[in-house]
């Protein structure tokens, strides 16, 4: 269970402004309309207004998240277990083996290969 948080609501800072009665259009509430830039023009009628570079107020500030904001950890995982050991010369000799009896079959199945070719020819030279 997580504890409850107090402060703010993490999506706080995504909801809509307030609509605020002395703001420029184009400007969310709270913020004032920057001097150095005009307020964004008007569009035609039926279309919403432009808004131009003066429109965008750039990106949310960004807070740093406080001190303790991981979740508690409650269970730790077990440490890794001991692989039994391997004794190399038991594998080897058993590979090998395993070897002999690829090279077995393969050879038993070429020697089918060859004689039903031989067959084969043998009937197709009659």
């Amino acid at each position: 269970m997580t504890p409850p948080r107090s402060g703010p609501a993490p999506d706080d800072q995504w909801r809509r402004p307030d609509s605020g009665a002395g703001s420029a259009p184009g400007v969310p509430a709270g913020h004032p309309a920057p001097a150095d830039r005009p307020a964004p023009a008007g569009g035609s009628p039926g279309q919403p207004p432009a808004l131009g570079p003066a429109g965008y107020l750039g990106p949310p500030p960004t807070i740093a998240p406080p001190a303790g904001w991981r979740p508690e950890v409650h269970l730790r995982p077990n440490p890794p277990r001991q692989l039994p050991a391997q004794d190399m010369t038991a594998l080897d000799a058993q590979e090998q083996r395993a070897q002999r009896v690829t090279w077995a079959v393969g050879l038993v199945a070429a020697a089918v290969l060859l004689l039903l070719v031989c067959l084969l020819c043998s009937r197709a030279l009659r």
